[in-house]
């Protein structure tokens, strides 16, 4: 082999080692060397060991050999603190558990101040926990839960603002007492129910009787006006059929009454009664009667010798 051919095939074996070390660049190096960040991140960027700034959103480019990057989120996470038992006020155990809602304000001092921000969340939170529901007494603990969820906020948030981390908020989402609490709870619970239905069920009676008393005096009232408004017809009757009575017994005269009477003592005669009483009236009647028959058949008779007279 030549020395020409030898050259040739040095060059050529260094221009594919060349092009081999360029594609694993490509393949390898560049996709390290660029980084996309999104709107909600950010990137503190290391050369060297040193932090030299945070880089994004966008398109960040870095080198991988020199470089070294942590990704911090700036959006508004939670941590949840598991059961934790305290010591009231007044000597009570209680176990309660809690979410801290948290956002990063500060990447750079969020990644340099706190090694891990969750577990030193997680223990700071404890401590603050107990420290809070000391200085409370076990009612206070139950009904003021929006208090405690105030001072934890604000004391956490005390000790979080160097990391670069803000506490935005603290929820108590269960509070356990000790069982002798909850069953007198539950007793109270009980007794309260109870008063209240009886108080319910009072009510009801009351507006039960104070409804069909109501009833009661309303049909009184109508009852009331209904007999008036009859007595008043049936008086309105009676004195129209007195005032009847009258006019026609003025145009009745003295043989019609007799007429009358005669007609009374036909139908008392067909009675089966052998007694019977007759008012002075009917006797003198009945004379007036006889006295004008009397009267009427003597009247006939003279006119009868009359004739024969004649």
């Amino acid at each position: 082999m030549t020395a020409s051919s030898t050259f040739l095939v040095g060059v050529s074996t260094g221009l594919w080692v060349g092009l081999g070390l360029i594609v694993f660049l490509l393949i390898v190096v560049l996709p390290s060397a660029i980084k996309i960040v999104r709107e909600y991140q950010r990137l503190v960027l290391f050369r060297l060991g040193r932090a030299v700034g945070i880089k994004g959103p966008g398109l960040v480019w870095i080198f991988p050999i020199i470089d070294r990057v942590t990704w911090v989120d700036l959006r508004e996470l939670y941590l949840e603190i598991p059961h934790q038992t305290a010591i009231t006020e007044d000597n009570a155990p209680i176990s309660i558990d809690f979410i801290i809602f948290y956002k990063v304000v500060d990447a750079s001092m969020s990644v340099l101040q706190v090694q891990n921000f969750a577990g030193a969340a997680q223990n700071i939170a404890a401590t603050t926990l107990r420290s809070v529901v000391g200085d409370m007494s076990l009612d206070d603990v139950l009904s003021k839960r929006e208090e405690m969820n105030l001072v934890l906020r604000t004391k956490l948030d005390e000790v979080t603002e160097r990391w670069g981390v803000k506490v935005t908020n603290v929820e108590v989402r269960e509070i356990i007492p000790p069982p002798t609490v909850q069953e007198a709870m539950t007793r109270q619970m009980s007794a309260e129910r109870t008063r209240r239905a009886v108080v319910t069920e009072a009510d009801g009676t009351k507006q039960a009787a104070i409804t069909v008393a109501e009833g009661n005096k309303q049909s009184a009232i109508l009852n009331a006006e209904g007999e008036r408004q009859a007595a008043i017809l049936r008086a309105e009757g009676f004195s129209l059929a007195l005032s009847k009575i009258f006019e026609i017994a003025k145009t009745l005269d003295a043989n019609t009454m007799s007429l009358q009477y005669l007609d009374a003592l036909k139908q008392i005669g067909s009675s089966p009664s052998t007694k019977f009483v007759v008012p002075m009236e009917l006797a003198n009647l009945l004379s007036g009667v006889t006295g004008l028959t009397g009267k009427s058949f003597g009247g006939n008779s003279n006119s009868g010798g009359d004739g024969n007279a004649r």
